[in-house]
């Protein structure tokens, strides 16, 4: 592997598995859909409850700003944050609510290009 995680070298037994959700996973916020897909992944990791990642191509990439933050995963790689800013009548603003990794680590590689969303910013994550 060219970009191994190091935290499967040292903790074996933890798991993040990539299932495809064949169910709809649409996040809303301030009253407007950020995104909508039939294509979601549901990440299942060792010590979490379950994280929805959303495809680029059913994102509104338009309403979110890149930021600063970032933070470090032994076993996912290193997330980029973004913040959400509708432009609707009554703009609205939710800072480092998604966050994605650009360049996982070869055991989630599948993760790339993919969106999560923090639950407690955002105003619904629906799974039907």
């Amino acid at each position: 592997m060219a970009n191994p995680a190091p935290g499967f070298k040292t903790k074996p037994e933890h798991r993040v598995d990539l299932l495809p959700e064949g169910r709809r996973v649409r996040v809303t916020f301030g009253g407007v859909v950020i995104a909508d897909s039939t294509h979601a992944l549901r990440v299942e990791e060792t010590g979490h409850g379950p994280a929805y990642y959303v495809p680029e191509k059913d994102m509104r990439m338009e309403l979110l700003q890149p930021t600063d933050h970032k933070t470090h995963c032994p076993y996912k790689g290193d997330a980029s944050y973004w913040t959400i800013e509708t432009t609707e009548a009554e703009p609205e603003r939710s800072v480092n609510a998604v966050w994605g990794y650009r360049t996982p680590f070869d055991e989630v590689a599948g993760l790339a290009g993919h969106y999560a969303f923090y639950p407690n910013r955002v105003e619904t994550i629906e799974v039907s």
